[in-house]
This record gives structure tokens, C-alpha cells and sequence, in this order.
């Protein structure tokens, strides 16, 4: 902290936009499944800028790289989490925002404290620091540490996760990927160099593994459907003028009239405000809405069932359990839930040409060596370009007799 890069450091962790990650569970709705998945997203923001500071210190040793490059990374790695809204990933599909585009707006802005921290050491340091977030920053090379298929953001949340779970799936060699770490000045590319080649290998299957195993968890999936599904039933409540609770003059109230939050709004959310929400919606005058309230903080979760079935079958089995659920008095809009999820760049590692930064390059050969795309290489690595999809129905459990026996039918 006694240098001037420190004490910006210390500013931008000591600043409100970075102290409300605390109250910002990393994992979302995993403590439902995981009961030691407490830990937040502060945590997490905090262990990405230690790998980020230890990476850049083993290529400064051989490679030249700039100081107002080194101290961007670092603190992109510091803030690129900021955005985030409650409860994680959970509710950016229902409320319509992406946490990247808060923290592009949070770092730029003269109405946050980081934003203004950031001018006060540098006025090109914003910049550089939302354009490491937003992929177009150069050299390319370094904003992959922060922004790429391998990056200290993925690096640190695949460990800690693994931790926190209690879980093995995300254990991998960090220590020989940070030493195999290299630059290709000539195509300004991260790769990692031969004898680490075996270590992403294992972290991207780390990945895989972790995805099928912790992130899809079906109790974790029944959580957030429920979550969703209420937030969805509170919404309608508000469009059509039905009474449903909410704090008066804050913005949670302008969420539940569907409007776009401003930066100071969205920044001033957390977990807290939901799930307080959520306590009281427990003796709305809504049946539904309560009900949906209740199961969530009780924790009596939605059975969920894997749709393994031929796939041109899934639709007839999810309309005769929407038609189960009618009859037993449960609106199939708000108690039936299709959970989907797979395939996507976040999720797993896949051969993407259109987005250089999201390559993983390796070094191939020891005697003549040559830098290539790691599944041209790995046959592991081909193996997992696949992916993994679930496809499942969420349904509450009073039904699960009745759609057990439709299922086995």
C-alpha cells in the first residue's frame, strides 16, 4: 500500500460499489444444495486480482510490459464484477441486463466512487479498463487474463467454488498454468507453452465437470426456478395493478414496473433486497405469489426430473404435466418449469473463430514447436467440444406421485 498503485488499490476496495459485493452471494442459490456456499462475489473479485498480480509478475520477468498496462489489468480483475446484480447470475434473464455492461458503466462513470478513484490516478485509466472488459482492449494478450476462455476470473472461481462446495470437480494445477503462461508478441496471444499443456486439459475438464455437477445441480435449478417464477408472478401483479408489497421510492419499486434501472439504482440492489422482498410477499394477498414466497424461504423446492426421453416426446410429457398440474390447482405457468441450459461459450470451451480473445493456444512439440489451438491438439479437449445440455422439468413435489407414474408410463 505505500505505493501510489497501492493506495489506488486499497481505494477501490475500500469504495461502495466494491463493498456491496459482500452482499452478493458468488453462487447464487448454491448454499440451497451446497450449505457451505456462502461465500460472495468480494471474495471472489479479491482472489482474481491476486492471480492476476501473480500472473502478470511471472511474464513482467521476460517480457516488457508497460506500467499503465500492468496496473489496468489488475484492477479490471479487481472490478469485473461489480455489475452484478442480486443473487448473481439468477435474475439478469428476468429483469433483462447484463452485469458486464453495469461494470463498463460503473467504471466510466462520475457518479460512482470507483469511477471517480479511477480518473483521480489516471484519466486514460477508466478507459482501459472498461475496454480490458469489453474485449478490445490491446495488447490482446493481456486482457485475455481477465476477459477469455483462460482467465483469472475463471482460474479463481473454479478453485474457490470447488472449496466452498466441498466438491473435488473443480481442483486443477493452477500453479503450472501460471508458470507456463506465454506471450506470442508477433500474434498477440496468451498461449501456454508445452509442458503445461496437460494443466488446461485439466482445467477445462474442471469446468465441464463443474457445470454438470455444482452449477446444474437439479436442487440449485429448483431454487432459481422458483426464484424466477415468482419474481415473474410479482411483475405481472404490478402490470395488471394487483396488489403486491413493495418498499415505496426504492429501486426495487421501479424493477417491479419493469423499467430499465439506472446505474445508482441497479448499484444500490443486493441480495438483501430480494430476499426481503420475498419475506414479505409470504402473506401477499396472492395465493400464488405467497405460496411461491414461502416455498422459497422454506426451502421446499420443485421436484425436478431429467426429460431423458426421445426428444420429439419432451413436449407431449411437459403438456400432460402442465394438464397434471391444473388439475391439482396449480397454475402450470408459475409451478412448471422447463430448465434448459448447456452449450454456451461461458459453460464450456468451444472452438470460436469468431472471437479471437477466446482461443486457447498451446505450444505442440518440444524439438520443433509450434503454437495451435488446443483441440487440435488435445484429443480430450476434442472430446469435451460436445458440450452438455440438460433439459428437466421443475414441478412442485405434491405432484411428484403423479408425474412419477406418467414418466415410467
Amino acid at each position: 500500500m505505500d505505493s501510489p498503485e497501492g493506495e489506488l488499490i486499497g481505494r477501490l476496495v475500500d469504495a461502495r460499489e466494491f463493498q456491496r459485493l459482500r452482499r452478493i452471494r458468488q453462487l447464487g442459490l448454491a448454499h440451497f444444495a451446497y450449505q457451505a456456499a456462502e461465500h460472495s462475489r468480494f471474495a471472489h473479485s479479491l482472489g482474481a486480482f491476486h492471480l492476476a498480480t501473480r500472473t502478470l509478475a511471472k511474464l513482467g520477468a521476460k517480457y516488457a510490459i508497460a506500467d499503465a498496462d500492468s496496473t489496468a489489468i489488475r484492477v479490471a480483475a479487481l472490478l469485473h464484477d461489480i455489475g452484478h446484480g442480486p443473487f448473481s447470475h439468477v435474475i439478469e434473464p428476468i429483469l433483462g441486463f447484463h452485469h458486464e455492461d453495469f461494470t463498463i458503466q460503473a467504471v466510466l462513470s462520475d457518479e460512482t466512487e470507483v469511477g471517480n478513484i479511477l480518473r483521480t490516478y489516471s484519466a486514460e485509466l477508466p478507459a482501459m479498463v472498461a475496454d480490458i472488459i469489453r474485449g478490445t482492449f490491446r495488447p490482446m494478450a493481456l486482457a485475455q487474463l481477465v476477459s477469455s476462455q483462460l482467465d483469472v476470473d475463471r482460474m479463481d472461481y473454479l478453485l474457490r467454488d470447488s472449496l466452498m462446495t466441498g466438491v473435488k470437480y473443480g481442483i486443477f494445477d493452477l500453479e503450472w498454468i501460471i508458470k507456463s503462461l506465454e506471450i506470442n508478441d508477433e500474434d498477440d496471444q496468451l498461449y501456454v507453452s508445452a509442458p503445461g499443456v496437460y494443466a488446461v486439459e485439466d482445467y477445462l475438464q474442471a469446468r465441464y465437470y463443474m457445470f454438470r455437477q455444482v452449477y446444474f445441480h437439479r436442487t440449485l435449478r429448483s431454487a432459481e426456478a422458483i426464484l424466477q417464477s415468482l419474481l415473474r408472478r410479482a411483475l405481472m401483479l404490478h402490470r395488471e395493478a394487483r396488489p403486491v408489497w413493495n418498499a415505496v421510492d426504492t429501486a426495487f419499486d421501479k424493477v417491479l414496473t419493469g423499467e430499465k434501472l439506472s446505474l445508482p439504482e441497479h448499484l444500490s440492489l443486493d441480495d438483501v433486497d430480494v430476499l426481503f422482498h420475498i419475506k414479505r410477499w409470504q402473506s401477499s394477498s396472492d395465493p400464488i405469489l405467497s405460496d411461491l414466497a414461502q416455498r422459497f424461504v422454506n426451502r421446499r423446492l420443485f421436484k425436478a426430473y431429467d426429460l431423458d426421453m426421445p426428444e420429439d416426446e419432451r413436449a407431449d410429457f411437459v403438456e400432460r404435466v402442465r394438464e397434471i398440474a391444473d388439475e391439482a390447482g396449480f397454475d402450470p405457468d408459475f409451478y412448471i418449469i422447463e430448465d434448459k441450459g448447456g452449450d454456451v461459450a461461458h459453460n464450456f470451451y468451444v472452438k470460436d473463430r469468431v472471437t479471437p480473445k477466446n482461443l486457447i493456444y498451446v505450444e505442440d512439440g518440444f524439438s520443433r514447436p509450434q503454437i495451435r489451438e488446443i483441440s487440435e491438439v488435445s484429443a480430450a479437449v476434442r472430446g469435451l467440444q460436445t458440450g452438455y445440455r440438460i433439459h428437466r422439468i421443475c414441478f412442485p413435489a405434491e405432484l411428484k406421485q403423479r408425474v412419477a407414474e406418467l414418466y415410467h408410463s
